[in-house]
């Protein structure tokens, strides 16, 4: 089946960032140490974690690909809706202890700014991790995977933390060591923003939501099929990286059974089509002359 085809090819995204983050955060922590640059080193620690959060991501992948069963009758997509927001939590809890180092690390100083080699390996880093980025970015939009979205945006916000070392580092050099451990702060900030921004679109996800820009376009799309005389009720929920929809339309009361699947089948196609969803459960009602029917602008 498609769906599992892209679920795999997501699973080879995801090695593609553990093996990036485990050369890079090596790297990184290693220079930030012997170089003493607190930036370098706390964006060292922030790759380790993606490591851990990269892992989590990848078993939800895995267990996203198991097919439905007697217990999961709508297969077990969610699964890697659950893993963004596992990896949320562990990078909320790496930012916090990268703010609360640096900050304490602005009041015991040190006199000597770290090694121009620091800044050099940080914007390394940032080239690296930024092709890591659109290559996760683009498949993300390919398969429309919530976890690799997820995992994209944090490559890109290592990508922008690393050039960020980067300049502090080089303006440490330049005298004002200080910038050094205020830019190690910055980097838990935006640690803890990436974090935070996974973690609601998840738990969104997770709660239901859906989007009310994209349902809008998902009922003009009805609306306008030929045949489709109104609509009562929609409704749409994110299951992993598939769209579920629900949706009572009205046709015409002298249609026959056939004719009336026929309408069906065309709303399918085009939700499909237009909107990459497959799975659409569709309640056909009579139209009723006196109804106020919603037709969302059809023509």
């Amino acid at each position: 089946m498609e769906v599992y085809n892209d679920m795999k090819q997501g699973e080879k995204g995801v090695w593609f960032s553990i093996a990036a983050y485990v050369i890079l955060s090596m790297l990184k922590l290693a220079v930030g140490h012997m170089s003493g640059s607190e930036a370098l080193f706390a964006d060292g620690l922030n790759n380790s974690t993606d490591i851990v959060a990269s892992i989590a991501v990848l078993i939800g992948l895995k267990i996203s690909r198991k097919p439905p069963d007697h217990d999961h009758p709508y297969g077990h997509f969610r699964a890697e809706t659950i893993s963004a927001l596992v990896a949320s939590f562990i990078m909320a809890v790496v930012g916090i202890q990268v703010v609360y180092q640096a900050f304490g690390n602005l009041f015991h100083m040190k006199s000597e700014a770290p090694d121009m080699i620091a800044a050099w390996t940080a914007l390394f880093c940032a080239a690296a991790m930024y092709a890591v980025y659109r290559y996760n970015f683009r498949l993300a939009r390919k398969i429309n995977s919530h976890a690799m979205m997820a995992a994209a945006k944090d490559n890109r916000s290592d990508a922008l933390v690393s050039i960020g070392a980067f300049a502090g580092i080089a303006a440490s050099r330049l005298g004002f060591p200080r910038l050094d451990a205020i830019v190690a702060l910055i980097v838990g900030i935006i640690i803890c923003k990436t974090a935070w921004d996974i973690f609601h679109e998840a738990s969104h996800a997770l709660t239901d939501g859906f989007d009310k820009n994209k349902l809008d376009q998902l009922k003009k799309t009805i609306v306008k099929t030929p045949g489709v005389k109104g609509m009562k009720d929609i409704r749409a929920r994110t299951h992993g990286n598939q769209v579920f929809v629900d949706v009572v339309i009205q046709v015409d009361p002298a249609l026959s059974v056939v004719e009336s699947h026929d309408i069906t089948e065309e709303v399918e196609r085009r939700m499909r089509e237009r909107h990459k969803i497959s799975e659409v459960h569709i309640h056909i009602e009579p139209v009723e002359t006196t109804n106020s029917l919603h037709t969302f602008g059809k023509r």
